[in-house]
């Protein structure tokens, strides 16, 4: 039996087509032929290869104490069998198909999460041995105490303390903070970061499975195991109508003693507008998101999304733009335009990331410049033989000299979290400092305003930066909650909480240290331009990376999950008054049939209204340009 499951499981859109095609012929027999036993062997083909699955899976139920929509549907079509309604039982196990199939394409085929995380974690590392000599091991085999050596560029294989050596790390992979993180002996450093610059020596504390990486993984993959369970919508509904159908089909056999009637009622109660009307509204609903930027993973995140009332917000990359930007430029000598178009010129040259930010200033043009980089400082060029610094305060006071006003700009722009690159020439008659750090979404406040608006009561921000950095930021947002310091288990297990408190929370997020949050919250929404790994996780994908797109989607999803409960209550006033006729004798079964196909055509045009939903709030356009920041002066 498994096996032949699985072959109709694997062909399925294939026995769709080729029913499709009988039932075509069928209709053309009958109408523009007039042969009806072409028409009643082509619709019991049909109707015989289309139950074998539905009956089979109804077994599976039975077998498990579950009465679901499939048995109704098996007794259905075997019934009208019995009583010779080939077209009924070949229609409805078509139906059903339908329903199936139009389901499972709105799913995206993602690749599992849980494998591009294992394939993202280090696989070796550069064990310094007893004389000095470097030997490449698996991570899996290296022991707490010994060093590991890392070099620009690398991703560090362990969790460790750094013995010797200076870097800046990107942590973003653990803390999902675009900042570099200045690293020295001493600092603690985390499997899957990268080390963008500096060579470090770190002794092991844990390896493998036992690294933060490695406990992201095993927090996601047990997050998915427990999502799994989720029932669809039509299973829920029929645990309670199947067997009031059944029970019914029963009391009018024994009542009446007539066996084709109580098979009639069963048939006639079989709800053709149910199967079709759900997946309908779906694919309609999911249509009208995927236009707008909104990729829904099928009907169980819609009926989740409808009952959200928190949003948590990751911060990096999901309410800022995720990487730096000149926030601030603070002259203190010379002429502002020449200091930013040198200061551009000469970090265009470089991969850094702080430097990128300054070379995104002014246009490059072709300089002859010598650069020569000095290692956990910045940089030295020399244009027209003249020199220039660009880097940290030790740099320019090593080489240039102390100055009072200097070492004040730079304490006053690290207080709002600011990265700092210092600009000089010689004598420091130019002399300059740029305040860089991630910038807010310009859409962030006027989304997160339309939530509030839409009914959801509680906004949190959960950030790896420490608390007083993580309040400025939210202070500029109507953000009810903000949670500093937090690493990915913290934020998985705040999601955990807030559930437990009775919350349907929804959380968004963009990084690979989002994942055991997204895993774990009702409705995990991914930024767009965020990680495969963030992404395959999510039950909701912005394409378009505007996060006024999120109260898009949960109206959406109100109106979708609305218009399913419309075409169910369709669907059962249509069985009402079919059972009613039936049993007032106005109704038989060809005229019943008739009825059940009307009642079919009316949930579909219903759910296709879907396609023409307009949200309240989206009366705005993606802007093409990022608001350019304004620089203090």
């Amino acid at each position: 039996m498994i096996k032949v499951q699985q072959f109709f499981m694997k062909y399925k859109r294939y026995i769709l087509l080729i029913n499709t095609v009988l039932l075509l012929f069928a209709e053309v027999s009958k109408l523009l032929l007039h042969m009806d036993i072409p028409y009643q062997v082509l619709m019991f083909i049909v109707g015989t290869i289309g139950v074998i699955p539905i009956a089979l899976t109804a077994i599976s139920s039975l077998r498990v104490r579950l009465v679901s929509i499939d048995v109704l549907v098996s007794l259905a079509v075997i019934g009208a069998f019995i009583i010779g309604e080939f077209n009924e039982a070949a229609i409805v196990t078509w139906l059903f198909m339908l329903g199936d199939v139009l389901e499972e394409i709105t799913l995206r085929k993602t690749r599992s999460a849980v494998s591009d995380l294992t394939q993202m974690a280090p696989k070796t590392a550069s064990v310094v041995q007893d004389d000095g000599t470097i030997k490449e091991e698996d991570v899996d085999f290296i022991d707490p105490g010994e060093k590991i050596l890392i070099k620009t560029g690398d991703q560090v294989p362990v969790d460790g303390e750094i013995v010797s050596g200076i870097g800046y790390l990107n942590e973003a992979s653990v803390n999902g903070e675009s900042k570099l993180a200045n690293k020295t002996v001493g600092s603690e450093v985390y499997a899957g970061t990268i080390l963008e610059d500096g060579t470090l020596t770190v002794e092991t504390t844990a390896a493998g499975e036992d690294t933060t990486f490695g406990k992201i993984i095993e927090m996601v993959e047990e997050a998915q195991d427990t999502k799994s369970g989720t029932e669809k919508i039509i299973n829920r509904f029929a645990k309670y109508y199947t067997p009031a159908v059944l029970v019914i089909a029963i009391i009018v056999g024994l009542i009446t003693r007539d066996l084709k009637l109580a098979i009639t009622v069963m048939v006639l109660g079989c709800p053709g507008a149910l199967v079709i009307g759900v997946p309908v509204s779906t694919v309609a609903g999911i249509g009208n998101g995927a236009k707008n930027g909104i990729m829904f993973k099928g009907s169980q995140v819609i009926d989740q999304a409808r009952k959200i009332d928190e949003v948590a917000f990751d911060k990096t990359g999901t309410l800022t733009v995720g990487h730096p930007e000149v926030s601030v430029i603070e002259i203190l000598n010379g002429r502002r335009n020449e200091i930013i178009k040198l200061a551009a010129q000469i970090e265009g040259q470089s991969n850094h990331p702080l430097a990128q930010a300054i070379a995104k200033l002014a246009e490059q043009k072709p300089v002859s410049t010598k650069l020569e980089t000095v290692k956990g400082k910045g940089v030295v060029a020399t244009i027209n033989d003249e020199k220039y610094y660009l880097g940290n305060q030790n740099l320019i006071v090593d080489n240039t000299g102390s100055n009072g006003k200097l070492v004040k700009t730079i304490n006053h722009l690290s207080q709002s979290d600011n990265s700092i690159v210092v600009f000089a020439n010689s004598d420091q008659s130019q002399l300059a400092v740029f305040g860089i750090k991630d910038q807010l979404r310009p859409e962030a406040k006027e989304a997160l305003t339309n939530l509030k608006k839409l009914g959801v009561k509680k906004l949190v921000m959960l950030s790896g930066d420490n608390q007083e950095t993580a309040e400025q930021i939210a202070a500029e947002l109507p953000i009810d909650e903000v949670r500093g310091q937090m690493l990915p288990e913290n934020k998985a297990a705040f999601i955990k909480q807030e559930k437990m408190n009775g919350h349907h929370v929804a959380f968004i997020g963009d990084g690979i240290n989002d994942s055991p949050a997204l895993a774990n919250a009702n409705v995990a929404i991914a930024i767009g331009s965020g990680t495969d790994v963030a992404i395959d996780v999510s039950d909701i994908v912005l394409v378009k990376n505007d996060l006024r797109k999120i109260d898009y989607a949960l109206g959406l999803s109100k109106k979708i999950v609305l218009n399913m409960n419309e075409n169910i209550v369709l669907a059962l006033l249509t069985v009402l008054l079919l059972f009613i006729g039936l049993f007032a004798g106005y109704v038989e079964m060809a005229s019943g049939m008739f009825i059940h196909e009307f009642s079919i055509l009316v949930v579909i045009l219903n759910g296709m209204r879907l396609l023409k939903f307009h949200h309240k709030f989206d009366n705005h356009q993606v802007s093409k340009k990022h608001n350019k920041v304004a620089l203090n002066m």
